[in-house]
C-alpha cells in the first residue's frame, strides 16, 4: 500500500519526489521506476492513506528543512485557514531554538537562539515590513493567522536575501492561488474563554473569532485569485502585583522590604479586522505577475485599575518599624516577610492603555524564467503602520496633598509570588474616595492624572530587482541583485495633565459614572471605586490642561533610513560518488543613509537638529550541504551578519526631566536633572557567524533528527551608558526647581562585543517508524542552550535583551482517522524581558523562567454530509504559569511583577467546501 502525504499546495509525495530528483542528486535519491510505477497505480485505484492536518504540516516542515541549502525551520499551516495553534507567535515558538514572550497572555514578540526580538528581522512574503511597536521587531498579534499559509525562520543567511537579521529571519508567507490548483472556500469560526473571569466592570470572558478564505484559478489556471479575511473580538484579562522596589540593606535592623506597590486588574479587548489578498497572472509560460495586499486594523483596549501605596521608602508619611517585622533570611541579608506600614496614603488608580493601529503592506512580483537557463524579477513593496498609543492615568484618594486625608495601616506578607495587604480603609467608598491629586505629585498644579497620546507613522518602500542564469558546472546558478529600501518613522507626542474642573483640589466621583467595583482580593487589598476617566473628562468633571514644557516637543523624532544593497550568489551542485554537494557562496554589500531629526534646546531656545551618518557593510555568506544517500545531510555556514538599532535609538531628540532620586544623584544632592535620547550615528550590531548540522531523515522523509551547532562572535555590540551631563545651557524642567544642574543623560552607544555560542537538539518522528502498532502517534521538539559573553559600555559583562541561556519545546501527538489530539510544552530559562512603561515606553527587567501546557482535541470528518467539516476544543496555559519578573539579584522575594493571566479555552470549526 503506498502513502501519499499532501504537501503545501496538495502537492503529494510523487510530486515531492520529483522535485526532490531535481534538487538533489538523481544517484542518492532516485526512485526505482518500477517501484514509482506501482505507487500511481495504486494511488488511481485510490489505494492509498491520506496523510493530513498536523502530520501533514509536520512533513511540509521536515521537507522544507530537507530541500533547503540554508539551516532553517518551518511551520506551515494544516489546512486553508488554519494554523497549528491559535497564533502564529504560537506556532513559531514551537520550532526548535524558538521562543516566545507573553504580553497580556498573548505570544507576540520571538526570540530566536535564545535572544530576544531586537536581533532578529521579519519579512512578509520576503518584503520587510513595518511594526505596530516601537522597535523593528513585528508584533505577531498584528498577523491573523487564518491568513497565513507558511512561516519560515532561516537561521543562516544567504546574499539573496535582503533584510537579514542577526540570528536570524523569519518570513511569514500567505496563500499562492495557482500554486493551490483547485478552488477552495472555507469558513471557520471559534469562541473564547477566560476561567479567570471579567475582572474589569464592561470587560468580558467570552470572545470569539471568524474567518473566510476563497481561493481560485480561471482562464485555464493562467488567472489566480486567493482572498482572505478574519475578525477578533477577544478579552484577555490579568492580575498583576507591581513593586516600586525594595529598600533596606538586608540588615537585621534594616531588612530588605517591599518599598511600595503599584498592582493593576487588567482587562483587554483585542478587536482586529485583516484581510489578504493575492492575484496572480501566468501572462506567458515564462512570466508570472503576482500583486498581494494586506491590511489590519488592530484596537487593543486596556481598562487598568489598582492601587498605589508608597511604603518601604517611607516617602509621602509612611512609617515602618523594622523590630516589629518577621524577618527571613536570604543569600543577601535578612528580608521583611511580614510586618506592618502605618500612615499609608494610597492612591486609587484608574487607568486606561488604549493602542490603535492600521497596517497596510502590499506589493507586486514579475518573475521570469526563460527556457535558456536566463531568469529576472522585479520586485516592489510598500508597507506603512499609523499608530495611536493613548496612556491616560487618573488618581483619585482621601484626600488632596500629603497629610490632609485619611491614611491606612496595612499589614502586609512577602513572599516569592510577591506581596499580599490587609488594609484598613474601604477603597470603594466613594464618599471616602475622590478625584484629586493624593500625594502631590503635580507640585502647584493639582494633578488628578495624566493624558499621554503617542502618534507615530511608519513607512517603508522597498525595491528589488535580480537577474539569474544557471550553469552546467559546479557553480550550478549565478544570481545578481538590487535592493533599495526607504523606511521613515516620525513620533509625535500629545500630553496633558489632568486637573479638576473649576480650580477645585478635590472632587467627588459623580454617582452616575461610577461602575461595578473592581475586585483586588487576590492582593487582599479587597475592592476599589472603578470609572472610566475618559467619561469624566468628556462630562466635564475632570479638564485636560496641555503639558507646555519643554521635554514634551523634546521627544518628538523623525527618522530616516535608506539603504542600498547589492549581491551576488553562487549557487552550487556537485556530485561526489554516491553523495551530492550543495549550497551557496555569496556576498551582499549595503550603503546605510541614516537620518534623525528632532529639537533640542540651546539657552532657552528651541532649535531644529538633524544628525546622521552614511557608512558600508560588506556581508559574504556561504551555506555547504553534504546530501548522503543514507539520509543524513551534513551542512555548513560561515556569514558576517548584522542588525540594525531599533529605530527610536537613532532619534537626535533629548527628553529629561527632574529626578527625586538621591540615590541616582551623580552630586549627592536632589533634585536633580535626568533624561535621554537617542543617537542618530550608531552602527548596526555585526557579528561573523559559524553554524554546523548534522541530520538524519527516517521513512522517505517523514521524520529527523538534528544537531545544530553554532558560534558568533560580536565585533560590534549597542548597550545602553548613562552619563555625567550639564544641563546648564537647557531649560530647567517643569515642576520643582532642581537643586542642580549637573545630573546625567542615559543614551545608546556602540561598545566592543564579545560572542554567544550554544547547541540545538531537535526531532519530528512518527513513532510508526519504528512501531507499526503506533500509527498515527509521533512527537516532535527540541531543546536549545545558549551562552553568551557580551561586555557593556563600561566593561562589564551585559545580560542581551531577551537571552535566555535554555529554551526547550516538544508535542506529542495522535492523529488518525480523523480523530487528532496533541499536548505541547514549551519553556524557557530566565531573560531580560520587554515591558511597557508609562506612556508606551519600552522598559527591561529580569523574567523568571517559564513552562507554559497547551492541548488540542479534534475531529476531522472525512466523507459523508459532514465532509470537509473539522471541528476541535484547544487549552491554553493549563497550568497557569505566571509571567514574573524580579531584580537581577537571586533573592527570590524581591519580585517585581507577578502576572497572571488565567487559562484560555477556545472551541471552534473549519468547514471547506
Amino acid at each position: 500500500m503506498a502513502i501519499r502525504s499532501k504537501l503545501a499546495g496538495g502537492i503529494s509525495a510523487t510530486a515531492f519526489s520529483v522535485a526532490m530528483a531535481a534538487a538533489l542528486p538523481q544517484a542518492a535519491f532516485a526512485q526505482d521506476d518500477t517501484a514509482d510505477a506501482e505507487a500511481a497505480e495504486e494511488a488511481e485505484e485510490g489505494n492509498v492513506i491520506i496523510v493530513s492536518g498536523f502530520r501533514q504540516s509536520l512533513e511540509t516542515a521536515v521537507a522544507e528543512k530537507r530541500l533547503s541549502n540554508q539551516i532553517l525551520e518551518s511551520v506551515t499551516a494544516e489546512d486553508i485557514g488554519k494554523l497549528p495553534d491559535d497564533s502564529i507567535g504560537e506556532s513559531i515558538a514551537r520550532l526548535p531554538g524558538v521562543t516566545s514572550q507573553r504580553l497580556n497572555g498573548r505570544a507576540n514578540v520571538i526570540a530566536i537562539r535564545g535572544l530576544g526580538p531586537d536581533f532578529s528581522q521579519t519579512l512578509l512574503n520576503g518584503r520587510e515590513q513595518t511594526s505596530t511597536g516601537d522597535n523593528r521587531a513585528v508584533e505577531f498579534d498584528q498577523y491573523p493567522s487564518e491568513v497565513v499559509n507558511q512561516v519560515v525562520v532561516y537561521k543562516s543567511p544567504s546574499a539573496n536575501i535582503v533584510g537579514q537579521g542577526l540570528v536570524g529571519t523569519i518570513d511569514v508567507r500567505t496563500i499562492r492561488p495557482l500554486e493551490a490548483g483547485k478552488r477552495i472556500l472555507a469558513i471557520g469560526a471559534k469562541g473564547s474563554y477566560a476561567d479567570i473571569g471579567a475582572l474589569n466592570a464592561g470587560s468580558e470572558k467570552y470572545g470569539y473569532r471568524v474567518n473566510a478564505t476563497y481561493v481560485d484559478q480561471f482562464a485555464d489556471d493562467t488567472i489566480g485569485i486567493a482572498l482572505a479575511a478574519a475578525y477578533t473580538d477577544e478579552p484577555y484579562q490579568l492580575q498583576e502585583f507591581n513593586a516600586w522596589g525594595y529598600a533596606g540593606d538586608g540588615s537585621t535592623t534594616n531588612p530588605f522590604v517591599i518599598g511600595g506597590s503599584k498592582s493593576f486588574v487588567t482587562s483587554t479587548q483585542l478587536q482586529r479586522f485583516g484581510i489578504n489578498g493575492t492575484l496572480q497572472f501566468e501572462a506567458s509560460p515564462n512570466l508570472m505577475i503576482t500583486v498581494d495586499g494586506f491590511y489590519s486594523n488592530f484596537d487593543d483596549d486596556s481598562s487598568k485599575r489598582g492601587i498605589e501605596l508608597p511604603l518601604g521608602f517611607l516617602a509621602f508619611g509612611t512609617q515602618f518599624d523594622p523590630s516589629t517585622a518577621t524577618l527571613g533570611d536570604t543569600q543577601f541579608g535578612s528580608f521583611a516577610a511580614e510586618g506592618t506600614f502605618t500612615n499609608v496614603e494610597g492612591v486609587v488608580r484608574n487607568d486606561i492603555f488604549q493602542r490603535k493601529a492600521d497596517l497596510y503592506s502590499g506589493g507586486i512580483n514579475l518573475d521570469y524564467e526563460g527556457d535558456d537557463g536566463w531568469s529576472a524579477f522585479f520586485d516592489f513593496g510598500y508597507s506603512r503602520t499609523d499608530r495611536n498609543e493613548l496612556s491616560l492615568e487618573s488618581y483619585s484618594g482621601t484626600g488632596y496633598n500629603v497629610g490632609v486625608g485619611a491614611t491606612d495601616t496595612i499589614r502586609f506578607f512577602s513572599d516569592s509570588n510577591g506581596t499580599s495587604f490587609q488594609p484598613t480603609l474601604d477603597y470603594s467608598d466613594p464618599t471616602l474616595i475622590v478625584l484629586t491629586d493624593p500625594l502631590g505629585w503635580g507640585g502647584s498644579r493639582v494633578q488628578a492624572g495624566y493624558f499621554n497620546d503617542r502618534i507615530i507613522e511608519d513607512e517603508l518602500f522597498q525595491y528589488r530587482l535580480g537577474v539569474a542564469k544557471e550553469f552546467d558546472s559546479f557553480f550550478s546558478k549565478v544570481h545578481v541583485g538590487l535592493a533599495y529600501t526607504d523606511r521613515s518613522k516620525n513620533l509625535t507626542p500629545d500630553e496633558f495633565f489632568i486637573m479638576p474642573a473649576g480650580g477645585a483640589t478635590e472632587v467627588s466621583i459623580p454617582s452616575e459614572f461610577l461602575l461595578r467595583s473592581t475586585d483586588l482580593g487576590y492582593l487582599g487589598l479587597g475592592p476599589i471605586v472603578s470609572y472610566d476617566a475618559r467619561d469624566l473628562i468628556a462630562n466635564g468633571t475632570l479638564m485636560l490642561d496641555r503639558n507646555t514644557s519643554n521635554d514634551i516637543p523634546a521627544k518628538a523624532y523623525s527618522i530616516s533610513e535608506k539603504l542600498m544593497t547589492a549581491y551576488v550568489q553562487a549557487d552550487i551542485f556537485k556530485e561526489l560518488g554516491s553523495a551530492e554537494l550543495t549550497g551557496n557562496i555569496g556576498v551582499q554589500a549595503i550603503a546605510t543613509n541614516q537620518k534623525s531629526s528632532g529639537i533640542a534646546f540651546a539657552a532657552g531656545q528651541q532649535v531644529d537638529v538633524t544628525l546622521g551618518d552614511d557608512f558600508w557593510d560588506v556581508l559574504p555568506s556561504a551555506n555547504l550541504s553534504l546530501r548522503l544517500a543514507s539520509d543524513w545531510v551534513i551542512r555548513l555556514a560561515a556569514s558576517r551578519q548584522i542588525q540594525r538599532p531599533q529605530l527610536d535609538d537613532l532619534r537626535s531628540a533629548i527628553s529629561y526631566g527632574i529626578n527625586n532620586n538621591l540615590a541616582e544623584s551623580p552630586t549627592g544632592v536632589a533634585p536633580f536633572i535626568s533624561g535621554g535620547g537617542g543617537n542618530p550615528l550608531l552602527r548596526p550590531y555585526r557579528a561573523n557567524a559559524v553554524d554546523f548540522n548534522v541530520e538524519k531523515y527516517f521513512g522517505n522523509g517523514s521524520g529527523v533528527i538534528a544537531a545544530q551547532l553554532f558560534y558568533k562572535d560580536v565585533v560590534n555590540y549597542i548597550d545602553g551608558s548613562r552619563v555625567i551631563f550639564d544641563y546648564a545651557g537647557l531649560p530647567t524642567p517643569a515642576g520643582l526647581t532642581p537643586a542642580t544642574t549637573i545630573g546625567f543623560l542615559d543614551s545608546e552607544v556602540n561598545t566592543g562585543g564579545g560572542s554567544f555560542y550554544g547547541a540545538e537538539l531537535s526531532a519530528t518522528l512518527p513513532f510508526d517508524l519504528f512501531i507499526g502498532a503506533l500509527e498515527g502517534f509521533g512527537a516532535t521538539g527540541g531543546v536549545g542552550y545558549t551562552k553568551t559573553k557580551i561586555e557593556d559600555a563600561n566593561g562589564n559583562t551585559d545580560v542581551i535583551p531577551g537571552y535566555s541561556k535554555w529554551v526547550a519545546n516538544g508535542t506529542l501527538y495522535y492523529e488518525r482517522g480523523g480523530f487528532n489530539a496533541r499536548g505541547s510544552v514549551r519553556y524557557r530559562s530566565k531573560f531580560l524581558a520587554d515591558f511597557t512603561g508609562f506612556g508606551g515606553s519600552p522598559t527591561r527587567r529580569l523574567a523568571r523562567a517559564e513552562t507554559i501546557v497547551d492541548a488540542q482535541v479534534g475531529y476531522d470528518f472525512e466523507g459523508g454530509a459532514l465532509d470537509g467539516l473539522s471541528v476541535y476544543v484547544q487549552g491554553q496555559n493549563l497550568t497557569n504559569a505566571p509571567f514574573v519578573s524580579q531584580f537581577n539579584v537571586p533573592v527570590s522575594e524581591a519580585v517585581i511583577d507577578y502576572q497572571e493571566y488565567g487559562r484560555r479555552f477556545l472551541a471552534g470549526f473549519t468547514y471547506k467546501f
